[in-house]
């Protein structure tokens, strides 16, 4: 028994050194992403993408190394033996798992999706602001094709969707993401239609002002500090596309972007994006570099974003909090708005064609089209040079919407162009595991949305850093959900929430 517990305890030493050096590698290719979005100079695009591909070559060489291999498979005689204790067996599932996946990819087509995603945002952005998706569709059409060659790489079932769709939401399928979306669907078509027909007139646009850029910083970093964003293991900064990318939990970025006529422009994606580095920051240090200290799925991940950006930071109690210190920073136009009318305005329904502009009753809307364009163009019953007449089409049947131009409809996401198809999915998935989550709070923390209002927001950022984020990959995402609240995910709890709330703002 001394001699397996003697050698255990090596080759779990030798695991998490080689997994050490794959996450440092990791760490300098996502601080070099970071950086290509937010400092890079535009013609440093096609040498950052060579050095990426050939960082991701060497990440790839290393996880599928014959070397490598043996270890885990030394592992895995123990495991059969039953000789790893709890978190030891988490680990290594979840290795063998990714080491299975990454092994059926051959080093020559990784460093092609590699480069061809890092050149294709560039390309992607120069498409955008002419607002011409013929520049694009080159790029998207090859990437698409290396994503369809991926899924036979790596295998599936019914649908190559499948495939591409478990690595962003693992164990999760097409076919039940079909069903979740079809009943989200027709409840939210219905609901909107309500609310068009409500007597209730809203007009945002006495919200909007002149609202100085570094004005705009400060007090996006007072409310994002307040929330519990560490500014020593964190910094905020400005990008194109408002996102979160954490290099460890003592390093993790944030950025928005600003409309010095819009607020919340800026305030939304802040508070969004902070709710993604709550959960980076609350990962274990100790366990940097395993399974247990990465987040469960995107998914979850975004669940923690949306609870903040929406059913936090859109609750009245959040601005009983915030909305006086908002007016003394803005007096212009807020200082004869009443709390009430300010609450009503920032939750506006009203269908538009940008999905992170969108109101929560619409967003998922967005979401779910986005969903089966990408699963039909993945199993090849559609084609990319098809794409704007079936977005444009999806846009007007869902939300009643008539898309101008390419800018504002299929160009407007940066995700196909960084090859991230399959992920689209969890930003809906995280809608309703948020909702699913914040009602187990309110059920264990007595007052919580009281506490919102004096300005305590720490309660519930440890509830959700001891429920969530410090057990890393412990549980599924499903498994996470059941583990919380009693059940595993019910869109029911998400139909309850937009109904209650919206229905009370809209008197419906």
């Amino acid at each position: 028994m001394n001699y397996f517990r003697k050698m255990k305890k090596e080759l779990f030493e030798e695991l998490k050194t080689s997994l050490l050096e794959l996450s440092h590698i990791g760490s300098a290719m996502a601080l070099l992403h970071w950086d290509q979005e937010v400092y890079m100079p535009k013609n440093g695009a096609e040498f950052r993408a060579k050095t990426l591909a050939n960082l991701a070559g060497i990440m790839h060489e290393k996880f599928v190394s014959k070397e490598f291999e043996k270890l885990l498979k030394q592992i895995s005689k123990l495991e059969k033996n039953n000789e790893l204790n709890k978190n030891e067996t988490i680990i290594f599932s979840e290795i063998w798992r990714q080491f299975s996946r990454e092994k059926k990819l051959p080093l020559e087509f990784v460093r092609d999706l590699t480069e061809t995603c890092s050149n294709a945002q560039s390309v992607w952005a120069e498409a955008r602001k002419k607002s011409d998706f013929k520049i694009f569709l080159p790029f998207l059409e090859k990437i698409v094709e290396l994503k369809r060659k991926e899924a036979e790489l790596v295998g599936f079932e019914d649908s190559p969707y499948d495939a591409l769709l478990d690595e962003y939401e693992p164990q999760m399928t097409s076919q039940e993401v079909s069903i979740i979306f079809y009943e989200l669907k027709e409840f939210l078509v219905d609901f909107l239609k309500k609310i068009k027909k409500s007597k209730i007139k809203i007009n945002p646009t006495i919200l909007n002002g002149k609202f100085e850029t570094e004005k705009q910083k400060k007090f996006n970093e007072f409310v994002i500090g307040k929330m519990g964003f560490d500014f020593g293991c964190g910094r905020l900064d400005t990008s194109t596309h408002p996102f979160s990318t954490s290099f460890n939990p003592e390093d993790t970025r944030i950025t928005t972007s600003y409309d010095e006529k819009n607020l919340f422009y800026s305030l939304s994606s802040a508070i969004h994006e902070t709710g993604h580095a709550l959960y980076e920051q609350g990962l274990l240090s100790e366990n940097f570099g395993t399974p247990l200290g990465e987040s469960i799925s995107h998914g979850i991940h975004e669940s923690q974003s949306r609870i903040w950006e929406k059913i936090v930071g859109q609750n009245i109690n959040f601005w009983k909090y915030f909305y006086p210190k908002l007016k003394k920073e803005f007096s212009q136009p807020f200082e004869k708005i009443s709390l009430e009318e300010f609450y009503k305005n920032i939750n506006y329904v009203k269908p538009s064609l940008i999905r992170t502009e969108s109101d929560e009753v619409t967003y998922n809307l967005h979401i779910i089209l986005r969903f089966e364009i990408e699963k039909d163009l993945i199993e090849g019953t559609i084609e990319a040079k098809d794409l704007p007449k079936i977005w444009n089409s999806k846009m007007k049947e869902y939300l009643g919407v008539n898309v101008p131009n390419d800018a504002s409809g299929i160009l407007q996401d940066v995700h196909w162009s960084g090859g991230s198809i399959g992920y689209f999915p969890t930003y809906a998935l995280g809608n309703l595991y948020s909702a699913q989550i914040f009602d187990a709070a309110k059920k264990d923390i007595l007052n919580l949305e009281k506490e919102f209002a004096l300005g305590n927001f720490e309660h519930f950022r440890e509830w959700l850093r001891n429920k969530i984020h410090i057990h890393g990959k412990t549980f599924s995402a499903n498994g996470l959900i059941k583990e919380i609240t009693g059940e595993e995910l019910n869109s029911k709890y998400f139909i309850d929430y937009i109904t209650d709330k919206y229905k009370n703002i809209y008197e419906l």
